[in-house]
């Protein structure tokens, strides 16, 4: 993981999903770094060919393009069901500062398609990230 961040990791993480050659693709973090920092981004893409295919997309309008043609309802249920998940990951009497948000810590809409990938290919139930998965395919390499 540290070759693939350029960095040491801040915080704990699982690896969730590799590729064919056991590469990891997304990572899930913990709701907390090490410091006590609350990590609002509970699934990271860490794969660099997946990265690099939703970043093109980003770049061709996708996080426009995903914020209008994904329903605002199934959108604003998947925020609570993200947020909900990393709350459980959090201890009953922790009294300090937690994570907020849903998807990468927004509230509404679409932040960033890298993070709604992530948590797709674990497994979430993410609308974005099931219209980036059906959308990959236009961009070029």
């Amino acid at each position: 993981m540290r070759e693939l961040l350029g960095r040491e990791p801040s915080g704990r993480f699982e690896i969730v999903v590799r590729d064919a050659s056991g590469d990891p693709v997304v990572i899930r973090n913990a709701p907390f770094l090490d410091d006590g920092t609350p990590m609002p981004t509970l699934y990271w893409l860490c794969g660099a060919e997946e990265y690099v295919a939703v970043s093109r997309l980003e770049a061709a309008g996708g996080v426009d393009r995903a914020e209008a043609e994904v329903d605002p309802d199934e959108l604003r249920h998947a925020h609570d069901r993200y947020a909900a998940e990393r709350e459980a990951l959090i201890a009953p009497d922790h009294a300090g500062p937690r994570p907020s948000g849903g998807v990468c810590g927004t509230r509404q809409g679409v932040k960033c398609l890298h993070g709604h990938y992530a948590w797709f290919l674990a497994g979430g139930e993410d609308p974005v990230g099931r219209w980036v998965a059906d959308h990959l395919a236009e961009v070029p390499s």
